[in-house]
């Protein structure tokens, strides 16, 4: 993942406290993200490599302190927006080959009709961190937009 690295943020404040929408994260996934990957790389001769490489520039990914959005697609684009008072559930996948490769995906799910989930795939950055910072700013955009989420569990 190239990208640009999370801003510092003085001790004791987290982002999104000020109101003003700030970047958390903006940058495309790795070209090749895992071991498995690399390995299919140097058996196929680097044909891998070119959809791969063509995969990861035609992805883009700009998470703020309110929204994320993902746009795909080399020829023709497909631009995915979420607002984060909609997500529901995190989960941080880092496969044993992501982790060699210092890589990692982070799954969303929304309380969207057009886009259930969100899969940001093959990041090059601590994405533990990120989805710490990620939870807090969802939890302030709720609170912010006073967005109450009761879960309902049937006898």
């Amino acid at each position: 993942m190239t990208g640009t690295p999370l801003a510092k943020t003085p001790e004791g404040l987290m982002p999104g406290t000020s109101g003003a929408e700030e970047a958390l994260f903006e940058g495309s996934p790795a070209a090749i993200g895992s071991l498995g990957a690399l390995l299919l790389t140097i058996f196929t001769l680097g044909i891998y490599a070119i959809f791969a490489w063509m995969r990861a520039k035609g992805t883009s990914y700009r998470i703020t302190t309110q929204r994320i959005v993902v746009e795909r697609g080399i020829f023709g684009k497909r631009m995915e927006q979420i607002d984060l008072y909609r997500i529901v559930d995190y989960v941080v996948e880092r496969p044993f080959g992501q982790r060699i490769m210092g890589t990692g995906n982070i799954v969303l799910e929304a309380m969207d009709k057009t886009t259930p989930e969100i899969r940001i795939e093959g990041i090059r950055t601590d994405v533990v961190a990120l989805y710490e910072r990620l939870r807090f700013c969802t939890e302030a955009e709720k609170k912010r937009r006073g967005v109450r989420l009761m879960d309902m569990e049937s006898p």
